[in-house]
């Protein structure tokens, strides 16, 4: 049975962009959105329903700040990047996924 694409799974998504842009910023939202699902082997699919709320939303929290520019195809873009307090935030995002995936691991290994 072929894999289908999921929806991102609830509360990752901040952490996502957050790490996406520490690693490849300034991106615009277009952009952010092809990374993550390369990212994630295309099981991923982010569209602009998704991506754009969840900009919006970083931006207004200060985690990342977004100035006019020109794409690679020549159209007028916002680019984000992040901030200092949203590097910081990055960082306390994951290390909770941390724990929690270390949590959910013990829950799924065999029991013995």
């Amino acid at each position: 049975m072929p894999e289908s694409k999921s929806d991102v799974l609830q509360g990752t998504l901040d952490l996502m962009v957050l790490k996406t842009l520490d690693a490849m910023c300034p991106l615009h939202g277009y952009g952010i959105a092809r990374r993550i699902e390369q990212v994630s082997d295309n099981s991923l699919s982010l569209n602009q329903g998704t991506i754009y709320p969840a900009l919006l939303r970083l931006q207004q929290r200060g985690w990342i700040k977004g100035e006019w520019g020109t794409s690679e195809t020549g159209r007028r873009a916002r680019f984000y990047s992040l901030t200092r307090t949203g590097r910081k935030q990055m960082d306390h995002e994951a290390e909770n996924w941390d724990r929690i995936a270390a949590t959910m691991a013990r829950f799924l290994a065999p029991s013995r």
